[in-house]
């Protein structure tokens, strides 16, 4: 495959041209806004008692809430992209403002037609849904109907909707200004430098230990120095969430999480069950890998660290490469798709400052096309996040011919593409790994995944589950926010540490993101589901592809048992399937073990 020299930094300029002061970017949003004035104008037109022969007006609704749903999201990514790039630039921040204003003025006009579908009576609606145009639609028109059976009146519900701006969003958005004012000074051979979060975070992966325990120790301090801000970011963000539960009658925190995840909660338990009976092998890993770092226990800052040379450290344009090689054993769809993100210049990669922390893939699907962030610097776990946020952007690429209202996948089938894509990399990468040491980075790192799924997120979702129940009562204190992390962190490890992060809560975006409660169980569930799709692709190799995007385009039109025993034959309430995956994830222990015998 004869490649050029692929760019570092993503290009905005070919969406919308000056980025944050872009006037393009100003109409776009004002012809967004128009086109929900006119959706809610519709919704106006509305008969009193609906009959089948009114369907043309409900067709009209969705063809409308269609365009709008596509412009909103180009927006939205748009503005994330440029937030991300630079966390300095205010404009950035002012236009997030006004896509925000924007969301929640559809998402009140979404709430009114919510309710107008619920109020069609019965034998009406069978008959409706029997209409070519709506019939593909079934299983969203439906489950918006259900919606407005279980809020409030339409008045309250875009009541809440219009406090969310200031009494919610508002609060979330703090959170990302204050996180961009977090700097780590840092001692590069005399030179004094200041690092973003997600420049410093990269340090956990380096292999001198005291660097990793002094980035550690100034990275605790720079998160403890605004605990208490964070703390009430936290409790408001929560507070409103639960008041709303409150208002609605809803006693379970977990009811909106697994709505929004199409999940039942007894696949849920199941899931945790198997796990937490199942971690044995991990924190044989875990104790291992001490042993070869010289501990009697890992710390919090040691488990990035790497057992290997220098040597396994991937330019970007290599990593590029190894992974469009690897992809192309899989499938000519993917491979090309990829290929395209590269040379359209749709990653922004290169490690610099300003730069928010982490990595995401989001879509743009008026243009058709994605775009991914993230920091490289050549670690195999940075070949891994490319991969997987190159997942996620082919899963967009799937969805490119569903209908709009049908390819709004939840997150936890969205990470199950990109766990797919990060697995064929990384089994690629361990499979062609041409001496000890090589093989042996790979395959820490590999397993390093598995504890951050089966461990570091159970732990979220342990902290989450405590910290909302402690909320009921009151304020929490960044003090008791600290001890709930620790006692979950010791739970969810196994207590296989020797020091923890009790300050993770504060230093995890995850925990402040509105769109999405509980942002944790659905990584482990796309991260165990997605094993039984590469099982699958492994026995059929590239006749699988097809198959696989057939699974990927139903992924935002049913459950995900529905769609597990659809396309795996397999029932997600049982503990067969769960088991079967965790011990595929644990796999690698064993080899690990032999591996570091020698």
């Amino acid at each position: 495959m004869n490649l050029p020299t692929f760019n570092t930094t993503w290009d905005l300029e070919s969406l919308f041209k000056g980025g944050s002061q872009s006037n393009d970017f100003i109409s776009y949003l004002h012809d967004t806004q128009l086109k929900v004035e006119q959706l809610n104008q519709m919704t106006l037109k509305w008969p009193l008692s609906f009959k089948v022969e009114d369907v043309s007006l409900l067709i009209e609704i969705i063809n409308s809430m269609s365009t709008i749903i596509i412009k909103l999201e180009q927006a939205n990514s748009f503005v994330g992209c440029l937030q991300a790039q630079n966390t300095a630039d205010k404009e950035a921040n002012l236009l997030r403002s006004r896509v925000t204003s924007l969301n929640t003025e559809f998402s009140k006009v979404v709430v009114k037609i919510d309710q107008l579908l619920g109020d069609i009576d019965e034998d009406t609606w069978k008959q409706v849904l029997k209409k070519s145009e709506i019939k593909e639609l079934t299983y969203i028109v439906n489950e918006m109907r259900n919606q407005s059976k279980e809020k409030l009146s339409v008045e309250k519900e875009q009541l809440i909707q219009e406090l969310s701006v200031d009494g919610y969003i508002g609060w979330e958005q703090l959170y990302d200004l204050l996180v961009s004012n977090v700097q780590i000074p840092y001692n590069d051979n005399g030179v004094e430098k200041v690092l973003s979060v997600g420049q410093a975070s990269n340090k956990f992966s380096d292999s001198n230990r005291e660097l990793r325990k002094e980035m550690y120790d100034k990275w605790e301090i720079a998160w403890g120095n605004q605990s208490d801000v964070f703390a009430e970011t936290l409790n408001r963000l929560s507070g409103f969430r639960l008041s709303v539960y409150k208002e609605r009658g809803w006693n379970n925190t977990l009811k909106e999480p697994l709505a929004i995840n199409r999940m039942n909660k007894e696949t849920l338990d199941t899931m945790w069950q198997v796990i937490a009976e199942n971690k044995q092998p991990l924190v044989d890993y875990l104790n291992r890998k001490a042993k070869l770092l010289g501990l009697e226990k890992l710390s919090w800052y040691d488990l990035e660290a790497p057992l290997a040379k220098a040597d396994s450290v991937m330019t970007y344009q290599e990593g590029a490469e190894f992974i469009l090689k690897q992809f192309s054993q899989f499938g000519p769809q993917l491979t090309a798709f990829t290929k395209e993100a590269f040379e359209k210049q749709w990653i922004e990669a290169e490690d610099r400052p300003n730069k928010a922390p982490g990595g995401f893939c989001t879509g743009l699907p008026e243009t058709n096309e994605s775009r991914i962030f993230m920091t490289y610097s050549g670690t195999p776990s940075n070949l891994s996040t490319l991969a997987h946020e190159l997942g996620h952007a082919f899963h967009s690429y799937a969805m490119k011919d569903v209908h709009p209202l049908n390819s709004d996948y939840a997150m936890n089938v969205a990470e199950t593409a990109s766990t797919f894509a990060e697995m064929i990399v990384a089994d690629a990468a361990l499979k062609q790994a041409t001496n000890h040491d090589e093989r042996l980075a790979l395959l820490d790192d590999k397993l390093q995944r598995s504890v951050a799924m089966l461990m570091n997120i159970h732990s979220r979702f342990l902290f989450e589950t405590a910290f909302y129940e402690e909320r009921k009562h009151g304020y929490v204190s960044s003090e008791k926010l600290s001890t709930l992390m620790l006692n979950a962190q010791k739970e969810g490890y196994s207590d296989s540490l020797e020091d923890y992060h009790p300050l993770f809560w504060a230093s995890k975006l995850h925990f402040f993101i509105t769109d999405v409660p509980f942002y944790n169980f659905p990584y482990t569930f796309g991260y165990l589901f997605s094993l039984g799709i590469y099982a699958n692709a492994l026995e059929e190799g590239k006749e699988f592809e097809q198959k696989y995007i057939d699974l990927l385009k139903d992924t935002g039109s049913m459950t995900v048992e529905d769609l597990a025993m659809k396309h795996l034959s397999v029932d997600l309430t049982k503990k067969e399937f769960w088991e079967k995956a965790v011990n595929m994830a644990t796999s690698d222990v064993e080899e690990f073990i032999k591996l570091t015998n020698k």
